[in-house]
């Protein structure tokens, strides 16, 4: 399969998204990195047997020594023992400010290795190389870092961009079909707030990609990016449009946190938070009826949940203020205004309760 080259506009941060199969094996796609005495690859225990030593084996042509930190795997991981654990070796092995960190795994690995990235002296380059479906079209992408904390998902972090990001799809076939549909979520997410026409494209495709055809998740994995570069290109720190990427994923964090870290992916949560969020478009009175069923279909067919745990009005309502797109304490939604067009809205928490009564089982 042709190599497809994706472009993030940032200026000196620009750097560019590489989507293909063999890439983890092709010397060219570690080729013009920066240049340093030692890299360190950052992955966990699941990913490390599959393709840490064939990372290595590319690595050790650019870098004197390749290091690797091997954490345990899981949302229930991404805080600060783990952060500890990458920046304890960077200090140990005297790792100076040139030293690469290679984020090798999902979104989890990502944004973890992004966020040392950013606060280890400061700032030291980092390249994703994300083996799950949700990390390639979506968390390694545009630059978000962080950690969890028991109050909040990804409260603690920074935006901090990688120097590159390899994307080879053919670390999907070794991705467990729960992963893999929990990527398909982040998926299917941009087409009602960006492109209608590739929200009927998924519709028509869905089985060919939880089939794993390599054409279909190549071009599910390039519009994703496109759609993504054109937005963070244009806000890069999340002040006005780049808050519509967030579709679905302020229930959906609230489902994550109310029920514990890791009791359901973030793809579960934010497929399921988006069947909420259109239920509440059309409550607001922005969708019709019909856009509900539109997507709780797609979200079923992807092997998504659809009925949100009950955890009580009260208890959403307190988690969902917790929330980065909250201003004063007013919960912010990001609702689809026409296919293709979303926005920031707050609606009145009776409409939130209609919301959560109807579809929590």
């Amino acid at each position: 399969m042709n190599r497809i080259t994706v472009p993030i506009a940032l200026d000196e941060r620009s750097y560019d998204i590489h989507i293909g199969s063999g890439l983890l094996a092709d010397p060219n796609s570690w080729q013009g990195l920066p240049r340093a005495a030692a890299a360190v690859i950052v992955t966990n225990d699941a990913v490390a047997p599959l393709y840490l030593e064939a990372l290595r084996s590319q690595l050790q042509a650019h870098y004197g020594r390749v290091d690797a930190v091997v954490l345990k795997d899981g949302e229930q991981h991404k805080g600060w023992a783990s952060l500890n654990q990458i920046c304890d070796h960077l200090l140990a092995q005297a790792c100076d400010r040139k030293t690469v960190l290679f984020a090798l795994g999902g979104g989890v690995i990502g944004d973890m290795t992004g966020f040392a990235a950013a606060i280890y002296m400061r700032g030291v380059p980092f390249v994703q190389v994300p083996t799950t479906l949700l990390s390639q079209v979506d968390s390694s992408v545009g630059g978000k870092t962080a950690i969890n904390h028991p109050l909040g998902k990804n409260m603690i972090g920074a935006f901090y961009q990688p120097v590159r990001v390899i994307a080879d799809l053919d670390t999907l076939d070794t991705l467990p079909q729960r992963e893999l549909s929990a990527g398909l979520a982040e998926v299917i997410k941009y087409g009602p707030i960006a492109d209608a026409e590739f929200l009927t494209w998924i519709e028509l495709n869905i089985d060919a990609l939880m089939a794993r055809d390599k054409s279909a998740l190549a071009h599910a994995v390039k519009r994703s990016c496109e759609i993504k570069a054109w937005v963070v290109g244009q806000d890069e720190r999340e002040q006005g449009l780049r808050a519509i990427l967030n579709f679905g994923h302020t229930f959906g964090h609230a489902i994550e946190t109310g029920l514990g870290y890791g009791e359901w992916l973030h793809g579960e949560a934010v497929g399921c938070g988006m069947v909420l969020a259109a239920d509440l478009s059309a409550r607001a009175g922005l969708m019709p009826a019909d856009f509900v069923e539109r997507m709780q279909r797609i979200v079923e067919r992807a092997g998504l949940p659809t009925v949100a745990p009950k955890l009580g009005l009260e208890r959403y309502l307190q988690l969902m203020r917790v929330d980065k797109k909250s201003e004063g304490g007013a919960i912010r939604f990001v609702l689809i205004e026409a296919l293709g067009r979303a926005g920031m809205h707050s609606v009145d928490d009776a409409l939130v309760a209609q919301v959560l009564e109807a579809h929590c089982g």
